[in-house]
């Protein structure tokens, strides 16, 4: 069997999202699929690599719907300059939808059926917001309630912080680290995995951005505490402690290693650990848990050995849970901040935090990460790579 490994992984910085009453930021007018066009583009081009050798590209993307829609993936390809003989193929895993991406393209790889693939993904919410596929949660089946609860996730959030008896001040301490984390690491140059990409300053001149736009470099405690919550008026969950809602894509280019290696190509990573599991669509946030527990389990390793994770910060509930119950090591968890300082786009995120966490590796000399994400109506994904 071949063995896939990792070759580069790049994103855009990522822009805040705008909303009907708000505009957004950075990318307000890039549409998606030249975000995404971008980062393939550039994958291939540091890596001196013909686009005509990539056999597939697997793209997540939540919200299929206007600019986003008929498979943006093979969109994103074409406006690469890829030749037409390279395909793409667009999924949805919902917010684990690029990580996914990886792991398809890394079996593509691991089973013989290609040398090159590319695992990444797009989301721009402001121009196609949360939701524009179906609408909203009254849309689906009317069956699926008479069998299951499903809520709202910010709901879920507030499940999980009762589960886990996290208080107020536990999220709201967790979410300013995140931004003094992110910020550190943005002063210093850490984010290596960011590639230059030109947007729309405040004031409307073209720029070349290559810092997230929503990481904020102080914190006000006192505001922080005074916002009130969204979901329940006695709960935990606020727009501070939760992810931003962002724009921006992402991609990570995977190879045979044999192949990639008599090309002069140098393998960063490689897979230890690919999984998937469905949860409580209930609580539908934790299943980071069970996932980090299978890859951990498939990989012969334990929490202790893991040297750097990425665990979504989709609400600071998710990951306070994810901690009380796995017990890791907090310094290594999201060392560079996470969603709740750099953003979600929720289709690019995945394989975001992929680069992140390949970057922060070699930066730290570490040889093991784990990255796990929480996905709607109760799923997880975990990726356990080697540094090489």
């Amino acid at each position: 069997m071949s063995q896939p490994v990792i070759v580069d992984a790049v994103r855009t910085p990522f822009g805040r999202g705008g909303s009907a009453t708000k505009a957004g930021g950075y990318f307000r007018e890039t549409r998606p699929d030249m975000l995404l066009a971008h980062c393939l583009k550039a994958l291939v081009e540091r890596n001196k690599l013909d686009p005509a050798r990539i056999d597939d590209v697997v793209t997540g993307c939540v919200s299929q719907a206007g600019e986003q829609g008929a498979n943006i993936g093979r969109l994103g390809v074409l406006l690469a300059g890829f030749p037409v003989s390279v395909p793409a193929v667009t999924l949805n895993r919902m917010c684990g939808s690029s990580q996914q991406a990886a792991h398809f393209a890394a079996q593509e790889v691991a089973a013989g059926d290609a040398d090159f693939t590319i695992g990444c993904g797009v989301e721009h919410m402001s121009r196609v917001p949360m939701f524009s596929d179906v609408g909203s949660l009254d849309k689906l089946n009317p069956e699926l309630f008479t069998r299951f609860e499903l809520v709202h996730q910010g709901e879920s959030a507030e499940r999980m912080a009762e589960k886990w008896k996290l208080t107020r001040q536990d999220v709201d301490e967790f979410s300013m680290e995140s931004h003094r984390r992110a910020s550190r690491a943005a002063k210093e140059g850490r984010n290596k995995e960011i590639i230059p990409t030109e947007g729309l300053a405040a004031d409307g001149s073209k720029q070349t951005f290559t810092r997230d736009e929503g990481i904020r470099d102080s914190l006000d405690p006192a505001k922080i505490a005074s916002l009130p919550t969204v979901f329940r008026p006695n709960g935990v969950v606020t727009a501070a402690n939760s992810s931003q809602v962002s724009d921006g894509a992402a991609a990570v280019l995977i190879a045979n290693r044999e192949v990639a290696q008599s090309m002069g190509l140098k393998p960063r990573a490689r897979f230890l650990a690919r999984v998937a599991v469905g949860d409580d669509p209930t609580l539908q946030l934790a299943g980071v848990i069970p996932a980090t527990q299978k890859a951990l389990k498939h990989a012969g390793l334990s929490i202790k050995d893991i040297d750097w994770f990425e665990i979504n910060e989709a609400f600071a509930t998710v990951v306070l849970g994810w901690a009380r119950e796995l017990k890791p090591d907090m310094a290594k968890v999201n060392p560079w901040g996470g969603a709740i300082a750099h953003g979600h786009p929720l289709g690019a995120t995945g394989a975001a935090l992929m680069a992140k966490m390949v970057n922060g590796l070699e930066a730290t000399g570490g040889k093991l990460g784990l990255q796990t994400m929480c996905i709607g109506h109760g799923m997880a994904t975990c990726t356990i790579i080697e540094r090489i």
